[in-house]
Formats: C-alpha cells, structure tokens, sequence
C-alpha cells in the first residue's frame, strides 16, 4: 500500500509539474526465450497531446531509425522509417498494436515513458493486492547512472497463473521523484536458479520541461531524416 500511495501521489504531481521531456532510454526485452539485445534510443516525450519521438542510437542494425506518434493525429498512427535496406520504403505510417510495430516488443509506443511507468505500477499492484503473496521492500540508496534512487521491490515468493512476474524492480529518483528504471524477472527455470531477466527500461540524463513544440514531433522536422520513399 505505501507503494501505491506512491504512484498515485507520484502521478498527480507529474500531471501538475512535467509537461515534456527528453531521454537516453535502454531497454532490453526477452521475446520467447530469447533475451535481447539492449536497444539504446534518443527519446522526446510530451504530456498533452501525448507524443513521441525516438531516434536509435544501437545497436547498428537499428542505429538510424526514427519513429514519430502523436496522439490523435496521422489517423491515429505512428511513422516510422527503417534502416538499410528498409530505408528504400522511407516513411511508413502503422498502426502502434499492428503486427510489423509490435515485432519483437513487449509495449506499443502509446505505453512509452515514465508516467506508463507509473500508471503500470499502479495497475499492477492494484491487482496484486487482491492477494496475500506479495512482499514489498523500500530499498534505499541504489544508483543508476550515479543517480541517487529508491528502490521499490515487489516479490511474488509462489508462482501463480495471477501474477506476471516473480520479481520487479523499480527505481524512483531521489531528487526527480521519478522512475527512472523498471524491471521484472520470471520465477527460476530451476529450483534454485536465477530468475530470468522478463523486461527492464532505463532512463539515462533525463532533463525535464524543455518546452517542445509541434514542430519536434513532426517529419517536415530537419533535424530529422523521414523521407518519401522510392
């Protein structure tokens, strides 16, 4: 309950205070049994409308690749352009749940950035709670990046068809008072094991309220390199 109370005064005070900001986020997702590779990206993220801008930065097969969404605009899709040989397509619009976005990703782009973070905390330890197997830990002073954080470990000690993870891990910024870090394991494939890293999503050099226009979440943006495609 204490980290509930968290997340829902956490929320409030970002819808009050965090118009926008930018980001380096690493995320790494295991897909099947298969973990990947991190994926590093250059993010702009807006409150209202919600909107997105990525660029990747790795690793080199993605390095290049841009992705633009904003809430109720391009009929409600996102666009995007590939790399080597994908970039001969150019700018592709797609729907964020559609199949070719969602490949090889656990979220769609509309789920992007630290307010979900917290919103997906809340939903998750809300349904937690109606079950008595969770233990919760406030573990202080962790770091990330030299970042000095909280963190708030949730555990589900027994495997049960109600929870999604074994553990979860999320890492709240002391001075920001922002989740800057989230992952979540699955249960040991061995009694006894290492339980297997499930998602994790960090947000490096967040700087905050630099008061991005519509023009940052546009393709005819030239700083950006969306094209026309052959």
């Amino acid at each position: 309950m204490p980290a509930l109370r968290w997340a829902s005064q956490g929320l409030q005070q970002m819808d009050q205070n965090l118009q926008d900001y930018s980001s380096i986020v690493v995320k790494r997702e295991r897909i099947g049994e298969t973990l990947g590779d991190e994926q590093w990206m250059f993010v702009k993220i807006r409150h209202k409308p919600f909107s997105v801008y990525m660029h990747f930065l790795k690793p080199k097969n993605l390095k290049g690749q841009e992705v633009l969404y904003v809430e109720g605009a391009n009929d409600g899709k996102m666009l995007a352009h590939g790399v080597g040989v994908w970039s001969v397509f150019g700018t592709v619009p797609l729907a964020p749940t559609s199949p070719r976005a969602m490949q090889d990703q656990h979220y769609p782009i509309t789920e992007m950035g630290v307010k979900n973070l917290i919103q997906r905390l809340l939903e998750v330890g809300s349904h937690d709670a109606n079950f008595g197997e969770c233990e919760v830990k406030f573990l202080e002073g962790a770091k990330i990046n030299d970042r000095v954080c909280t963190c708030i470990e949730v555990l589900h000690p027994v495997p049960r068809r109600d929870f999604r993870f074994h553990m979860a891990r999320i890492y709240v910024d002391n001075e920001m008072n922002l989740p800057i870090r989230y992952e979540s394991y699955d249960w040991p494939k061995q009694l006894g094991g290492p339980p297997e890293l499930i998602e994790e999503y960090t947000y490096l050099d967040i700087k905050t309220n630099r008061g991005f226009t519509d023009a940052d979440f546009d393709v005819r943006n030239p700083n950006y390199r969306f094209r026309k495609g052959r």
